[in-house]
């Protein structure tokens, strides 16, 4: 993407930072399928212990950390439950039944605005022929609800409800770093709460490429079998480890910048009938219902002026800040995105 757009589409679409080609450089690398990339054991290693857990895995990409977490918690013919607009139903192809043969169910979208009370209600045991609930997977933060990040209070509400029924608690936490650094949660804290997580390198944090299993060593020793069913085997991939351990290191407290620039650009369009959510992080939903334009409409007429949006449906479009964003583009989007929803 040439570099005169102002990108807004996504937090993926970063580019490494001259400080993390460096450490991709000099990467000590071996052969990962065997174990031997000191460069990935030392990540893997690190972001359990982040997390408080005994392992983690690193995989190519979030979709395939979420799938391989579910199939360890739910078995062919078993039930997921989750919201309507949970990423691992709603963006990942429906890998949930085609690889894990696991049965979902969701309760209404209401992104991070979760009742325990309406998840307890609908989780079904064994017996009565009906399909035994195994496992509850939230999303912290909520992408389709706008960056949300659910309560730590909630969380443990959650945790109280799966302990109570014996299923298991996953957490999509793709962005849980913005969600860390939006409510101060340390992320030990988080961890304690799930039996699995999955965390993404290649969103927020800016690296190229991975997301990690995180969970106890006897289903991090079984999510190695299932990456390489799932073809996500991979070898001298200590470069692509060097990237996320530099993130780390150096990414996440920078995402408070990020937090900033998308409260700009709601605080900007929000006089022009556009509803956009509350913004807690780096994502800014927009509602279209109420203005003359429709989603495609609008990221037609940003895109003429240089500005690159998201369309999430007919009158839903999205803002993403990421690291890829000077003040510059900031300012550059604040001038054309309410000069076009004026003009409209």
């Amino acid at each position: 993407m040439p570099d005169l757009f102002v990108d807004l589409r996504s937090d993926t679409v970063t580019r490494p930072t001259a400080g993390m080609r460096e450490a991709m450089a000099a990467a000590e690398v071996g052969d990962d399928v065997y174990g031997e990339d000191p460069s990935v054991n030392a990540l893997e290693a690190e972001v359990a212990a982040l997390f408080g857990h005994e392992a983690a895995l690193f995989a190519p990409s979030g979709s395939m950390a979420n799938q391989i977490a579910l199939q360890l918690l739910v078995s062919p013919a078993e039930e997921l439950l989750c919201d309507a607009d949970a990423h691992v139903v709603t963006y990942e192809i429906g890998a949930a039944a085609a690889y894990g043969g696991i049965s979902s169910r969701t309760w209404p979208a209401v992104g991070a605005d979760i009742d325990p009370e309406v998840v307890a209600g609908m989780i079904r045991p064994d017996g009565y022929f009906a399909v035994p609930t195994r496992a509850i997977a939230v999303e912290q933060t909520h992408n389709r609800g706008g960056g949300g990040v659910i309560p730590l209070a909630t969380l443990r509400d959650l945790r109280g409800v799966a302990d109570e029924a014996g299923v298991a608690l996953h957490c999509d936490g793709a962005r849980i770093w913005h969600a860390h650094v939006a409510d101060q949660v340390p992320l030990i804290e988080y961890g304690r709460l799930f039996d699995t997580l999955s965390v993404c390198l290649s969103k927020g944090l800016g690296a190229p490429v991975g997301s990690l299993v995180v969970g106890s060593a006897e289903k991090i020793e079984r999510a190695r079998l299932i990456r390489k069913r799932m073809g996500g085997g991979m070898r001298q991939a200590g470069i692509l480890a060097a990237a996320g351990r530099y993130a780390l290191a150096q990414h996440i407290d920078r995402l408070a910048d990020d937090h900033a620039k998308a409260a700009l650009l709601a605080e900007a369009v929000a006089p022009f009938g556009v509803l956009a959510t509350t913004v807690r992080t780096n994502l800014v939903a927009l509602d279209l219902t109420k203005h003359t334009l429709d989603a495609r409409a609008l990221a037609a007429a940003a895109r003429a002026e240089g500005v690159l949006i998201s369309v999430l449906g007919p009158r839903t479009a999205r803002l993403v800040t990421h690291l890829g964003l000077s003040d510059a583009d900031i300012d550059r989007a604040l001038a054309a995105l309410p000069r076009i929803l004026a003009a409209a």
